[in-house]
């Protein structure tokens, strides 16, 4: 695959992740085919697109700005577990300041869990996915694609915090951060089983995606 094909791949990529989340493009798809497969064709789709472009990125000519040493595996390694654990730390709990949280209604400031350290875990997780794997992958295609991803994560913080500032009102958002500021970095979580649980899932995570590493990617991640 040349150049053109992977620029070609990267403009789809994002097509796909910017259009159906307009607010009117979403909410006709949404009157079409309901929430739920929405976002489930929508997760698929994101997969999908990310797995492609990865590809994408594997198969484009081969021009090295540096070279992979030993201590690159192992950086990547310990940041990919604790993209696992930001993820199972954020996934699917009370955030109104983030998309893709749930019952937002029920989110305490006083115990906002890593929502205390980030409005954004999810943002978070997945710039440092792409840094810890921009640290081994040393050619021009890959620091594009890592690059590029690791920038519209970050980027898309202030996106979202525009977006929900709009949908919660100013006074609102602003009173929820300065609450979620003041409340310790470290505190007790409201459910220590559901704690452990979930650090349980992103430490099995980790496990899977260094397993399946070599039959997704193609490169073993050891």
């Amino acid at each position: 695959m040349g150049w053109t094909g992977f620029a070609a791949i990267f403009a789809a990529f994002f097509l796909t992740h910017s259009i159906p989340v307009r607010p009117t493009v979403k909410s006709r798809l949404v009157d079409v085919i309901g929430a739920r497969s929405f976002g489930l064709v929508y997760s698929v789709l994101s997969v999908g697109m990310l797995t492609l472009l990865i590809w994408s990125a594997g198969e484009a000519p081969y021009v090295q700005l540096w070279p992979q040493m030993e201590w690159h595996r192992h950086a990547a390694h310990l940041g990919m577990m604790a993209v696992c654990l930001i993820l199972a730390l954020g996934i699917a709990r009370p955030n109104p300041f983030s998309f893709g949280g749930a019952r937002n209604d029920s989110f305490d400031p006083a115990r906002p869990g890593i929502v205390r350290w980030t409005r954004h875990p999810i943002l978070l997780a997945l710039a440092l996915w792409a840094v810890v794997h921009l640290v081994p992958n040393g050619d021009l295609a890959h620091v594009i694609l890592f690059g590029v991803l690791g920038s519209f994560a970050i980027a898309g913080r202030a996106l979202i915090d525009r977006r929900k500032r709009r949908v919660l009102g100013a006074s609102r958002w602003d009173a929820l951060d300065t609450a979620r500021k003041a409340a310790p970095r470290f505190h007790a979580p409201r459910s220590w089983p559901v704690l452990f649980f979930r650090l349980l899932i992103g430490l099995a995570a980790f496990a899977a995606l260094l397993l399946a590493h070599p039959h997704v990617i193609g490169v073993s991640a050891m």
